[in-house]
């Protein structure tokens, strides 16, 4: 949310803020998706590669931390998305789609696994 915004050209000028300190700070992949044509809300995605999920989650926390301490816009909502990639055979249940509230998807993932086998 981008309270202090009157105009998309404000709001552009936040996010353009955002977007270089964000890439300049944790060498990510970061973009607007969303909300683009309202004037005091956006929606950002950006993208950690890691071989490490825990590295993963604390790297995407580190960023919302870092945004929000910037001051010049709130996040209200935030979504995550973990997605392995690799040599093991990739099935739907790989690609678990994660909230901060909720449970280690790749724990849940192992113990169903345990359970299977």
């Amino acid at each position: 949310m981008i309270p202090g915004s009157h105009s998309l050209k404000e709001k552009r000028m936040v996010l353009r803020k955002i977007k270089d300190r964000v890439r300049n700070k944790f060498n990510c992949g970061i973009a607007e998706v969303g909300d683009l044509d309202e004037w005091q809300s956006a929606q950002l995605a950006f993208t950690v590669v890691s071989n490490q999920h825990g590295f993963s989650q604390a790297m995407v926390q580190r960023i919302l931390d870092f945004i929000e301490s910037l001051g010049v816009a709130k996040i209200t909502d935030d979504e995550q998305d973990f997605v392995p990639y690799g040599d093991e055979n990739i099935d739907s249940t790989a690609f678990a789609h994660w909230e901060p509230d909720q449970e280690d998807p790749d724990l849940v993932t192992d113990l169903e696994s345990e359970d299977a086998g």
